[in-house]
């Protein structure tokens, strides 16, 4: 008798621990999903140490009730058993999976149960908008001549159900704006063809809607291919420390007595960094021109766009980056004058940039100032064309004294040389932007200028980055 009291409050206890140590599950959905449409994918992790043995979700609207997912799993009870990652499941959502959803509000919700004895189960519910209409976008006709590592400027239409709308040309994306004097669905996008991309890329214009469906379109264009230069650059253990010393005096950067190893830090993480940090500035701008013809060339080209540069140390390559922008040198203590009229979004340290500027020039074109010895403008200034904002310098990755200066469109550098010409400021973008500003002629079918830029005379300087 004893032994079987023993043996059943064995089992109660048991039961009891079982019990106890029975865990909720976790359920997350990551990335958030604001809108579905026609099949929106929906991504949940569901975080439990015993497992799940259930995953259903469904979607609510109307009162009504439309099933999802649902995907059962084998049965475990024992709290001993193996501990269990989170588990991930993707789902679709929308008219695919339930025909009777309609256009407006929706609530998705998804439940998991725990794979053990309680099987408690958690749920995640989140408001979704329902978007069936899909968007439309139609192209210009007009004839689209594009330099590999410059810009063009595209118009089209939009309608239907959209929330974005822009140029993709393969991973690079660039938005639209309204077209002055137009309804907001008249739209443009300046856009580059990055020097990075191979030849045979065909740019879209693109139009999607909060539920992620998209329509694209085609629009005649030629690219004219270019090739980028590509040059050793001998670098020895006196110019890494005058390079590493002037970005990273502190060591917190880079640090670690290895000289060659912080340098390689600097040139490629912080270099990705600080583009990164640039490209950001795209944010940071109005919609409207606030530019005023041609941009001004300053001083004697040292280095181009987009030259490829292998780093040489002790006859060996040890690292490979890419410039992009020009180094234009001039006489020490050169001022350095805004290209053109903006608004100053930078006006600080940036890292391989040194002390650095970059100027909005309305529509997401900006231009980029590096290597400043001193910066005369704060971020929030209104600057005209030719006004001093600085002095040249050697600041950050430069081994002498000169500016590195860019552009760039929507975050992406792009090659400076055609902002310098007003011919191609007028035929590319004024005639299709703004015909009255640029005397109402169109001659977008002329193929693209290559302007030689006049050369100050000035003293040749190194430049390492």
């Amino acid at each position: 008798m004893k032994v079987i009291i023993a043996a059943v409050l064995f089992v109660v206890l048991v039961v009891v621990v079982l019990l106890v140590m029975s865990t909720s599950p976790v359920v997350a959905v990551n990335p958030a999903v604001k809108s579905i449409g026609i099949g929106t994918p929906v991504t949940a992790t569901i975080t439990d140490p015993h497992g799940v043995r259930r995953v259903t979700a469904y979607v609510e609207q109307n009162g009504a009730r439309f099933p999802l997912f649902d995907e059962s799993a084998p049965s475990h009870r024992l709290f001993w058993s193996r501990h269990q990652p989170p588990r991930s499941v993707t789902f679709e959502a929308g008219k695919n999976k339930a025909p009777n959803l309609k256009e407006g509000k929706a609530r998705v919700v998804l439940e998991a149960v725990s794979n053990d004895l309680r099987g408690s189960s958690n749920a995640a519910a989140f408001d979704v908008d329902v978007v069936l209409t899909p968007p439309r976008v139609v192209p210009d006709g007009f004839q689209h001549y594009i330099n590999q590592g410059g810009m063009e400027l595209a118009t089209f239409t939009t309608s239907g159900s959209w929330s974005e709308a822009g140029v993709k040309v393969g991973k690079y994306t660039f938005r639209s704006f309204p077209l002055p004097g137009k309804g907001p669905d008249e739209r443009f996008s300046m856009f580059g063809y990055p020097w990075d991309l191979p030849a045979d890329v065909t740019p879209l214009v693109y139009a999607r809607n909060l539920a992620g469906t998209e329509a694209t379109g085609h629009f005649w264009f030629k690219l004219f291919p270019k090739k980028f230069r590509v040059r050793d650059f001998p670098i020895d253990d006196a110019l890494m420390e005058k390079l590493v010393t002037s970005v990273d005096p502190t060591g917190q950067i880079a640090p670690g007595p290895d000289l060659l190893s912080r340098f390689l830090k600097i040139n490629g993480e912080l270099r990705q960094k600080n583009n990164q940090q640039m490209s950001d500035l795209r944010f940071k701008t109005e919609e409207k021109i606030l530019w005023n013809g041609p941009f001004i060339h300053y001083g004697k080209e040292e280095a181009n766009f987009a030259d490829v540069r292998n780093y040489i140390y002790h006859g060996k390559k040890v690292d490979q980056q890419v410039h992009l922008g020009f180094d234009l040198s001039d006489v020490q203590n050169a001022p350095v004058n805004a290209a053109n009229d903006g608004r100053v979004v930078w006006a600080s340290d940036l890292g391989i940039y040194g002390n650095c500027i970059v100027l909005d020039h309305g529509y997401a074109v900006q231009s980029i100032y590096g290597h400043l010895r001193q910066i005369d403008v704060k971020a929030g200034d209104m600057v005209k064309k030719g006004q001093k904002m600085g002095i040249a310098g050697q600041t950050g990755l430069a081994g002498g004294v000169h500016v590195h200066f860019s552009m760039q469109i929507d975050g992406v550098q792009t090659n400076p040389r055609e902002w310098w010409d007003e011919h191609w400021i007028h035929d590319r973008i004024l005639s299709k932007l703004a015909p009255e500003a640029a005397g109402g002629s169109h001659s977008s079918s002329a193929a693209p200028a290559s302007p030689r830029p006049r050369r100050t005379a000035a003293k040749k300087r190194a430049a390492a980055h």
